[in-house]
């Protein structure tokens, strides 16, 4: 591999892009493909980009033969990624169920006798304000934001960022009439109805769940859905 096309892999690992290393089986040359600077070396022919885009975004890894040419697609496609706010009873349950269905999980608490290793083995743990953490960690389209904490101080802040990402879902625990203040409070912060109709709150799916833990697989349930493009609501 070039040194050239190590560094771009590099890059592309920090800033969480897709990316492939497409091999020409034939002539085993190779050249990395992406969005926007599709492998010009390898000369691919429309039906053989079009091929390697949806193994990219598939994360399938694996032999194309196409038009008489056989290609390998290594797929290197970031980890979903969960930032849950509120380091509470529910994140405890939700925290390590997103992190063995695949996501990255990190949990936003400034208050460190809450959001603790002990409580949280295992799990990525930050304690500064939620809107400087999302701001640091930098949504992007593989990214969920679910808020936990009840506290407009906490809350509020965290959908403010989330609602001007990518984040392909957005979801906030409470009441209905707790929902509706909050959604009364972000109006009055600027944003629209099409908006705010990003969140799902309450959070979760409407499987009668009671205990913490059956709410954070109400919760994970419904992310999951959103990420695959299903009905959520």
């Amino acid at each position: 591999m070039k040194a050239s096309d190590l560094s771009r892999l590099v890059t592309a690992k920090t800033e969480r892009r897709p990316i492939a290393l497409v091999t020409d089986l034939g002539s085993h040359q190779q050249a990395l493909f992406e969005t926007g600077n599709e492998a010009p070396e390898l000369k691919l022919s429309p039906a053989a980009r079009d091929a390697i885009a949806e193994a990219l975004a598939g994360n399938k890894s694996g032999e194309i033969e196409i038009e008489g040419r056989r290609l390998f697609v290594q797929a290197r496609v970031p980890s979903p990624r969960l930032v849950i706010v509120g380091a509470v009873h529910i994140t405890q349950a939700l925290a390590p169920m997103a992190a063995l269905a695949g996501y990255e999980v990190i949990v936003v608490d400034p208050r460190r006798a809450f959001a603790t290793a002990e409580r949280f083995p295992g799990i990525t743990l930050r304690h500064d304000w939620p809107d400087e953490a999302l701001d640091a960690i930098r949504l992007d389209e593989r990214s969920a934001v679910v808020t936990l904490t009840h506290d407009p101080k906490l809350d509020d802040p965290a959908l403010d960022r989330a609602l001007r990402s990518k984040a392909f879902y957005i979801g906030s625990l409470g009441s209905k009439k707790t929902h509706a203040a909050r959604l009364q409070r972000l109006t009055e912060a600027g944003f629209d109805s099409a908006t705010l109709a990003r969140i799902h709150g309450p959070a979760g799916l409407a499987i009668g769940a009671k205990s913490p833990a059956e709410i954070a697989i109400s919760v994970l349930a419904q992310l999951t859905a959103a990420r695959h493009g299903q009905p959520t609501r």
